[in-house]
């Protein structure tokens, strides 16, 4: 059940260990919300264009959102949106000249969410 989307800026295809990420990712959730490894679902969106703030270049974002079902506590989503965070570091490369800046979410899926 749980929904996950990593935006990420193109310029970090070679710095972004994706795959291991999300290997790593999937068990974390599992353990915080009470849920199952085989339930998580990734999927990575690569982004040709983002700017941050008034930067002419060099920078890059990096952002998950994790949605689940409602019912876990503003706590426990603070504590996973903090472990998110921590994992995400262990999973990029310095790429010379770019400063990354990385964010995460988690939110509630809206209750028309159904899946087949």
């Amino acid at each position: 059940m749980p929904q996950i989307t990593v935006d990420y800026s193109a310029e970090l295809d070679t710095g972004f260990d994706r795959r291991g990420f999300a290997l790593a990712l999937h068990p974390l959730v599992a353990e915080t919300v009470s849920t199952t490894v085989p339930a998580c679902k990734s999927r990575f969106r690569r982004a040709e264009d983002t700017v941050v703030g008034d930067a002419p270049a060099g920078d890059a974002i990096v952002n998950v959102s994790i949605a689940l079902l409602p019912g876990r506590t503003p706590e426990i989503k603070g504590r996973l949106t903090q472990a998110v965070l921590d994992l995400l570091a262990g999973h990029l490369k310095p790429v010379d000249g770019l400063t990354v800046h990385v964010s995460a979410e988690i939110r509630d899926l809206d209750p028309s969410y159904t899946k087949g």
